[in-house]
């Protein structure tokens, strides 16, 4: 059944310019798939679904194959755009984001898989990561820096 749901998913945002997981989930009920707005949103996640903006600026759904190199750079880029400032408490980082893109950089950070940290917890503008130890905390602060640096 997911093999079929997700192949008909690929074919709704071929055929259709589909924005929403909303709008995917109610094109799968009426194609006779009965989907839940969460499985839906696994299925994006897991076919690595990622929106576009069209001519006129409306975002849409769409299969991207990106290569390691690309998606590195598409989660620098978000943790660029997103980062303020970062400070330690012990072996908690805590890192300050623009309004709203704390998530999204929680999510690079979660892609730049970095052994040292444990978890961590985004809210809207704040991140708290837990980190082994203070000494990885001061290690992981480093390459973010060189990374802040580097573009």
């Amino acid at each position: 059944m997911k093999i079929e749901r997700q192949a008909k998913i690929l074919e709704l945002i071929v055929k259709n310019e589909i924005g929403t997981q909303e709008e995917l989930t109610a094109r799968l009920e009426e194609a006779g798939f009965n989907a839940t707005q969460a499985t839906v949103s696994r299925d994006i996640r897991e076919m690595k679904l990622t929106k576009i903006a069209d001519g006129t600026g409306k975002l849409r759904y769409v299969a991207f194959k990106a290569t390691e190199e690309d998606m590195n750079e598409k989660y620098i880029r978000i943790f660029l755009d997103g980062f303020v400032s970062m400070d330690n408490a012990g072996n908690i980082l805590v890192i300050k984001t623009v309004s709203g893109m704390a998530m999204a950089v929680a999510a690079a950070m979660d892609h730049f898989d970095y052994p040292e940290v444990v978890g961590s917890i985004a809210g809207d503008d704040t991140i708290m990561c837990a980190i082994r130890s203070l000494d990885d905390t001061v290690y992981i602060m480093g390459k973010l820096k060189k990374i802040i640096e580097q573009h």
